[in-house]
């Protein structure tokens, strides 16, 4: 039986965004790096040890969560890693306080529609106070009638698909779990649209 706190497994989407991160590990040293929904944290753990700066956040709602994220880093040797309560869609003083950021990631964020436009203006309010940063996130397709689509207008931002070929995460086993493959998993780039809507 699944715990109800989803926050607690690592999903085949953290996989795949790590194997991402992973792909593009010499591009992380100095980069400064958050992660939302972050669970037992392993994307945001890789870009830590990749050199990244990382800060950890989930649900502050979700103690269990956050002390999940701080046993990753425990045992990862991490343990000055930030941890922060940030629920979707609220602003906070942990959010309206957050230093500058130039990836934002997520893996599996998008799992329930109801939180879909929550997700989306945190995303949102994160990339305008970091015009230049970007979203790096994965989602397994659950159902076709979930899109993020017309959100993705309302909040004027563009997205970007990622092959998971072209950062070899669409084989069967995938660091040495065959989760990934067993799943429908996609990888986008969400960014500010440009003023003339590109």
């Amino acid at each position: 039986v699944l715990d109800p706190q989803y926050g607690m497994f690592v999903w085949p989407c953290a996989v795949v965004l790590a194997q991402y991160l992973w792909a593009h590990r010499r591009s992380l040293p100095g980069k400064r790096v958050l992660e939302l929904g972050a669970g037992v944290s392993l994307p945001g753990v890789l870009a830590a040890k990749c050199g990244a700066e990382v800060i950890l956040s989930d649900s502050e709602e979700l103690p269990r969560c956050l002390q999940n994220c701080r046993r990753s880093c425990l045992a990862n040797s991490l343990p000055g890693l930030r941890v922060l309560g940030l629920t979707w869609g609220r602003l906070c003083p942990a959010l309206l306080t957050l230093p500058p950021v130039d990836i934002i990631l997520g893996s599996d964020v998008f799992f329930d529609p109801k939180d879909f436009e929550d997700i989306l203006t945190t995303v949102y309010f994160l990339l305008e106070k970091n015009p230049h940063a970007q979203f790096w996130t994965t989602y397994q397709v659950r159902s076709a009638d979930w899109s993020i689509e017309a959100l993705l207008c309302k909040w004027k931002l563009k997205n970007i698909h990622i092959p998971l070929h072209s950062f070899g995460a669409d084989k069967e086993h995938l660091a040495s779990s065959p989760l990934p493959g067993r799943h429908t998993i996609e990888m986008m780039i969400i960014s500010l649209a440009q003023s003339d809507g590109t």
